[in-house]
């Protein structure tokens, strides 16, 4: 379980595990309570696993409006559930916190995940206003805990927000490996849901030939052969539920027939 999830050249398959809505958070269920969100998400991760993903992320997506600075009450119930679930999962697995980095660091040493996914570099124009993330204080963190093994992917254009960092994509990965210490460079789309430009994409993987690059949004059946040309591997959610919809459960058909053209392309 704490084998890499990720490699050069891997075409790993990472299967989204969406948290309901957390303690504290507007669509939190408290009738349902902590029981409620363990499972669902255990509905969620056998779903990933009979469809045969190579590793699984846990989100907290529900968490709308989505906040900066993680509250303590999320870390905490994030940290519950996960490791509720923990004796059910046969795959590594990740943590992201939307959207504070040392947070998602810090739930992942208490888990035993094996990488974390997280907007660690740039300065944004978000929905959640000026977004300025500390990659140095997050990677201290995963030294200070005694994680250096836990992989870092540095997602380096976030959804919901406009980069204020005008340089070309490319520059901004090579910069972020090269100063920040990526494991992984991810490329996004707009929003959640929505494809990654294959020019971003291509232009990211030229430019740091050596660092795994994963399609972070909007991959799909239909175009997952072309993006694993490009690719190490990609990150995959509102594919895999119900009708596409980002905030239905996993489908194991659904998965499973991605899994089929991916297993084609490998």
């Amino acid at each position: 379980m704490n084998c890499s999830p990720l490699r050069k050249d891997s075409k790993t398959i990472i299967g989204m595990a969406h948290l309901g809505a957390l303690p504290g958070s507007p669509l939190y269920d408290a009738d349902g309570g902590p029981e409620r969100l363990v499972e669902a998400v255990l509905a969620d991760i056998e779903a990933l696993q009979e469809g045969g993903v190579d590793a699984i992320l846990f989100g907290n997506e529900n968490d709308r409006p989505y906040q900066l600075s993680a509250p303590a009450e999320g870390i905490a119930a994030m940290s519950a559930v996960i490791s509720a679930v923990r004796p059910h999962l046969r795959v590594p697995f990740g943590v992201n916190y939307l959207w504070d980095p040392s947070a998602s660091v810090a739930i992942a040493a208490a888990t035993g995940a094996t990488f974390v996914r997280e907007i660690f570099t740039g300065v944004f124009a978000s929905d959640m206003g000026v977004w300025s993330p500390d990659a140095a204080r997050a990677v201290r963190l995963r030294r200070t805990l005694g994680r250096e093994d836990l992989q870092l992917f540095y997602n380096i254009n976030a959804e919901f927000a406009h980069s204020l960092d005008q340089r070309p994509i490319e520059l901004r990965a090579r910069s972020a490996v090269f100063s920040s210490l990526a494991d992984a460079v991810l490329v996004s789309g707009p929003l959640t849901g929505q494809s990654a430009a294959t020019s971003d994409l291509r232009s990211v993987a030229e430019a740091v030939p050596d660092v795994p690059v994963l399609a972070n949004t909007g991959v799909n059946r239909d175009n997952v052969g072309e993006i694993l040309s490009l690719a190490d591997g990609c990150i995959v959610g509102t594919h895999f539920k119900v009708g596409g919809d980002t905030w239905k459960p996993v489908e194991r058909e659904r998965v499973a027939r991605f899994m089929e053209v991916v297993d084609r392309q490998r």
